[in-house]
């Protein structure tokens, strides 16, 4: 996982801990005063579950890892839990800080399968720790920040399947359709870029076809195959649409990034190009090669390569 990712993941975790770290303190404080009493911490949870925010279930739990109380939950007390033991969860295996609270990492639930997490709150009476609250949560109830996160533009190269790398001296390009068709193609891709509102579109030129997404629809994805991609028509179906100002690829530079692309396809018999995305507002390019490794960076970047270094370099 990249930096910037873990960033990202790490504020809304801290947001989340600033949320619930409190609401469970104060409970903790309660049932440290009736601890060892099944009944009196049912009350003490089920009275303080709506004080923690998007809590699934409350729970008491011994410091082995056993539940000494019922479950609590939206619909009141579930006493099938009592006694189980969560000591092989894995929210029991990471170290709780000397502050006394855990917010554990994500992990798939036992009950329905789904991505949760849970926080635990030391309980002490007398300085004498005595076990632990644990609040659940189902990461679908959960809060989202603020927080955009952005996709870094630093150049990452992705290795693929291994027996396709270990065979690629052995392979060559054979001429597909768009091949044949390569200058058509582009014209109308680079038409449909910086006149029609084409704004991400990933180029199989392999297998002669085009996934290809429109900002006037943009959950939804086009393929455009070699007959289309040859065809000039297939402009008059999309509507005249300005050049976003919030791209990062400038439109003038989209003719320049096609062709580089084409370049690289015809370049070499053994390493060439299988297949390649444009994006224009995040301005990232990827490149695919017969080797099957992946290139991520951002179209400065890409422009700047030459032929000459990507056929060194691909595999």
């Amino acid at each position: 996982m990249d930096k910037i990712l873990k960033q990202a993941i790490h504020s809304q975790r801290v947001a989340l801990a600033e949320m619930l770290s409190k609401p469970l303190a104060r409970l903790a404080d309660q049932c440290a005063e009736v601890w060892g009493s099944r009944e009196d911490m049912d009350i003490v949870l089920n009275d303080g579950f709506r004080s923690v925010p998007h809590c699934l279930f409350l729970y008491a739990l011994d410091t082995n890892g056993i539940q000494i109380s019922d479950n609590v939950g939206i619909g009141g007390l579930l006493p099938e839990h009592y006694g189980r033991d969560r000591s092989s969860r894995p929210y029991m295996h990471e170290v709780v800080p000397p502050w006394g609270f855990l917010l554990s990492d994500a992990y798939l639930s036992l009950r329905v399968n789904r991505p949760s997490l849970t926080a635990l709150q030391v309980v002490y009476r007398h300085n004498e720790m005595l076990g632990f609250i644990g609040a659940d949560f189902d990461l679908r109830d959960l809060p989202a920040t603020n927080e955009h996160y952005e996709e870094p533009i630093d150049w990452r190269q992705i290795k693929g399947d291994p027996s396709i790398r270990g065979t690629v001296f052995q392979q060559h390009r054979v001429e597909s359709l768009m091949d044949l068709n390569m200058s058509p193609a582009c014209a109308i891709l680079e038409d449909l870029i910086t006149e029609r509102g084409l704004f991400q579109a990933v180029i199989h030129f392999s297998s002669s076809r085009a996934t290809v997404w429109f900002m006037d629809d943009p959950y939804r994805y086009h393929i455009f195959d070699h007959e289309v991609l040859s065809d000039p028509d297939i402009c008059l179906l999309y509507s005249q649409h300005p050049y976003p100002d919030d791209a990062l690829i400038p439109q003038d530079r989209i003719a320049d990034v096609l062709s580089s692309m084409r370049q690289l396809r015809m370049a070499d018999e053994t390493l060439y190009l299988r297949s390649a995305s444009i994006n224009i507002f995040n301005g990232l390019i990827s490149l695919t090669f017969s080797c099957d490794g992946t290139h991520y960076m951002s179209w400065q970047e890409f422009l700047e390569k030459d032929v000459t270094f990507w056929v060194g370099c691909a595999t």
